[in-house]
């Protein structure tokens, strides 16, 4: 997987002029390994707590659809936060046999189709660091607005290829992935949001946090230097310190109008 991307001057959004068919990405996911369960941990907190002030602004806190849910960690902090019928959609079946038995029931391993559900049936629909991965984000965004009850709202996190630090990074930022179909900056993931006829859109950057280890093994060093920094790191206790970062990415939320 290795693709020529492209910038539309017209929406911001840089993809894969030309991507693989929906078939082959879902049989990728499918085989796909999974061994981020603590990286998983820390981004679904990062998440919950970024998702404060939209949810204040959810009216019922019924139904929600994760899509992308991985081991379904982020549904469970969504349970805490009142959340009483949860459904996850994961094509990668490694990362379901990672969840624990009592999130089983609320997973489905698949990839997203709308004709799953009925319109009009979420209050909550969340998509994190899914939207780069998928062949068409526009039909993802389009299928949300019409599963969502009026007064319902879509969040998204994605990176931000126009932040600082991936402006400085440039193609050694981990944002250039092989497996990223699409790249959003602010500007694009709001345009997707209007498109898609949401109202009441916000964009906004947030910090991360993981542990130096996993920051270690992100960084962008020559690999004598990068492996000598992440022994030390190792032996001295710290690679488990949670660091707060922002690293250049993208909380967006939009709301279905009410009827």
């Amino acid at each position: 997987m290795c693709h020529r991307l492209v910038r539309c001057r017209v929406c911001d959004l840089v993809y894969a002029s030309n991507p693989p068919g929906q078939d082959e990405l879902a049989n990728s996911y499918h085989v796909a390994e999974y061994d981020s369960s603590e990286e998983a941990n820390d981004a679904a907190q990062t998440y919950i707590n970024s998702m404060q002030p939209i949810l204040s602004k959810v009216k019922h806190k019924n139904k929600v659809l994760e899509i992308g849910s991985g081991t379904g960690v982020l549904l469970e902090l969504l349970k805490v936060q009142g959340f009483t019928e949860l459904v996850g959609i994961e094509p990668s079946s490694a990362a379901i046999a990672k969840a624990p038995e009592h999130r089983r029931d609320w997973l489905r391993e698949c990839i997203f189709d709308e004709n799953m559900f009925e319109p009009e049936s979420f209050d909550l629909i969340c998509c994190f660091m899914t939207l780069e991965h998928v062949h068409d984000p526009m039909t993802i965004a389009l299928s949300a607005w019409r599963l969502l009850r009026p007064g319902g709202v879509f969040v998204t996190v994605t990176h931000d290829y126009e932040s600082l630090v991936n402006r400085m990074m440039g193609k050694k930022s981990p944002i250039i992935d092989i497996e990223h179909m699409q790249l959003f900056s602010r500007v694009s993931i709001y345009e997707l949001f209007n498109r898609s006829g949401f109202i009441d859109i916000s964009t906004s950057p947030f910090i991360n946090r993981y542990s130096l280890g996993y920051w270690m093994r992100l960084a962008p060093l020559p690999k004598a230097a990068k492996g000598l920094l992440e022994w030390a790191i190792m032996h001295s206790g710290m690679n488990k310190l949670k660091v707060g970062l922002n690293v250049g990415n993208t909380i967006a939320a939009g709301f279905r109008g009410e009827a």
